[in-house]
């Protein structure tokens, strides 16, 4: 039996269905132009939490309840999953304890706190909020959930690209942010199932490009910095997300932070649409790199909108 098969990205998108919107799927003729190819934005940005990580956590938190009693659940995150299992431990009325490193954006620590989350803050490294999350873990006996490296998280996340895949079922290529790799990963099992002649990609900060150096290297790598403006994307691949990386993704684009920001720009003023830095790492990949899309039908996943309007890099 697979891992991870068709069977449960199909449960996945059923169960989560109820809890998350159907985000719309949008295009720009302009931005054909200057990408020389056919652009299909899923915009996660809309999505309930604002990023994609709903998804991940409602699935994960639907079948823990199924296979048993869960008094409360924790994680550590930089800001989106954070807001996500908050917000999906409180639709289905369960405490949920979040480990934030200090340096994480104030509107995503805000928006924790509204959707009920309870915030512990620690020193920005993945060390400390692993630590962190195991102390809490023990102290209130919640069960931990990884904001990326879980089978029933990185199901969860493919159902964005299924939705994708479902509304604009020719892609030829699907391109999505890469950091722990649950939204890589789960897009790369959407596109591998449900695709037609279709391949994923991934878009990656060259100043935390694990994801990329594991993939040449063959086995996981960690990140020297977490210097990156694309605060979602600073963790990296896990035990689960690696090998589904290795199997069914081809090509890992590095971009700069420069780069990053032009993507960004162009979104918000061409599209008119807030999207974080981190969802503008794909985009600015097909900018690129436009060799590998050109001509070619391409879906790229629009992973969050959770930024900071009084910290914006333009």
């Amino acid at each position: 039996m697979q891992a991870y098969p068709k069977e449960l990205l199909h449960s996945a998108l059923q169960k989560v269905s109820p809890y998350i919107h159907r985000t719309p799927v949008l295009s720009s003729g302009l931005l054909n132009e200057l990408s020389g190819t056919r652009l299909y934005f899923k915009c996660e940005n809309f999505q309930r939490g604002g990023s994609y990580k709903i998804r991940g956590a409602t699935h994960a938190l639907i079948r823990l309840m199924e296979s048993g009693t869960v008094p409360a659940v924790v994680t550590h995150s930089s800001g989106n999953f954070a807001q996500a299992l908050s917000l999906a431990a409180r639709s289905l009325s369960i405490p949920a304890y979040i480990v934030m490193p200090e340096n994480a954006p104030k509107v995503k620590k805000k928006a924790v706190l509204q959707y009920g989350g309870k915030v512990y803050e620690c020193y920005p490294s993945l060390q400390a909020r692993e630590a962190a999350a195991a102390r809490i873990a023990e102290e209130h006996g919640a069960i931990f959930i990884h904001p990326s490296n879980d089978p029933m998280v990185i199901a969860g996340q493919g159902t964005a690209a299924m939705e994708l895949l479902g509304e604009v079922p020719d892609l030829e290529r699907v391109i999505a942010p890469v950091g722990g790799g649950g939204l890589l990963g789960g897009t790369a099992l959407a596109v591998k199932y449900f695709g037609k002649h279709c391949i994923a990609l991934g878009g990656e900060p060259f100043a935390v490009d694990d994801a990329y150096r594991s993939l040449k290297a063959g086995e996981i790598m960690d990140n020297e910095t977490t210097d990156t403006i694309a605060d979602g994307l600073r963790t990296v691949l896990g035990s689960h997300t690696f090998p589904i990386l290795q199997n069914h993704v081809q090509i890992i684009i590095r971009v700069t932070e420069e780069e990053i920001v032009q993507a960004m720009h162009l979104i918000w003023e061409r599209m008119k649409i807030v999207i974080e830095p981190s969802s503008a790492v794909a985009f600015a990949a097909v900018l690129k790199e436009p060799r590998h899309f050109k001509d070619h039908k391409t879906g790229i996943i629009i992973s969050g909108g959770n930024v900071d309007l009084q910290n914006l890099p333009f």
